[in-house]
């Protein structure tokens, strides 16, 4: 039996606070998972090789691919500031995204629209993303006869708590759509894995290079922004196609690997 890892970090805000502000209003989670022995063996190994090709360094102080670092040219990234360089880091970049073996999960939110719909009986944003997110999972799991478990983000020590609520309610409870079957037979723990990035887990630094340009796909999908034109956030969506999860016999990505909630 195949065991599944699947790496959760989010884009945007969890609060429903200043809803009218575009960067406040929505929220993702994108989830990447990946086969334990071929993550051990190929995908970590994978993601320090291309950090020591563009930013060498001791093993002992690892390079942590943090998006809001590499945009900003912070910390070992001040290197990117050379032309060629950023270039080259790109092309390798990309590459790494496209040929390594993984699906994808992004599951987002738009708030303004589900708190007026709601009320107060308005779910908590990331925990009904989280929710949603597992259920794709754990149906690609039973689907597969393969087992796994979740690693998030940490985010702090009351939202951390929470988190693992919220986490341990889908296990116990199940929910609307799914009992606890579904969930307890795939998933190998009833504990959510929390870790920080600085942990240098490769997992979850893929899922952070993601978390925002597969958000703001969904969200130009859903016809709830404007389109910027090419980036190279439009370029990491073009080397992700073919990996999102889908519906195994028509190939169905809408509703299984991209999820939009309002």
């Amino acid at each position: 039996m195949k065991r599944y890892r699947l790496y959760i970090d989010e884009s945007g805000d969890h609060t429903y606070y200043k809803l009218e502000d575009p960067a406040k209003r929505y929220l993702g989670l994108t989830g990447i998972f990946i086969e334990g022995e071929y993550y051990r063996a190929t995908f970590q190994p994978g993601i320090e090789m291309l950090k020591q090709k563009h930013f060498p360094h001791n093993p002992d102080e690892p390079v942590i691919l943090h998006r809001e670092d590499i945009i900003n040219r912070r910390g070992p990234f001040w290197r990117l500031r050379d032309v060629e360089k950023e270039q080259t880091f790109n092309e390798d970049l990309l590459q790494f995204i496209q040929e390594q073996d993984y699906r994808i999960i992004v599951v987002a939110i738009d708030k303004k629209t589900h708190i007026e719909r709601y009320g107060e009986a308005a779910y908590h944003p990331y925990h009904y993303c989280l929710a949603a997110l597992l259920e794709r999972y754990c149906g690609f799991l039973n689907f597969h006869d393969a087992q796994g478990d979740v690693l998030a983000e940490s985010r702090g020590g009351t939202e951390d708590r929470q988190l693992k609520e919220a986490y341990r309610a889908v296990y116990n409870a199940g929910t609307q759509w799914r009992g606890t079957e579904f969930f307890q037979w795939s998933l190998t723990s009833s504990e959510i894995k929390l870790k920080q990035k600085s942990w240098n887990i490769a997992g979850l630094q893929l899922a952070d290079l993601l978390a925002y340009p597969s958000k703001q796909e969904i969200l130009i999908e859903e016809q709830m922004i404007n389109d910027p034109g090419d980036n190279f956030g439009r370029q990491i969506c073009q080397c992700i196609k073919a990996k999102y999860n889908q519906q195994v016999f028509k190939g169905r990505i809408r509703g299984y690997g991209k999820v939009f909630l309002k």
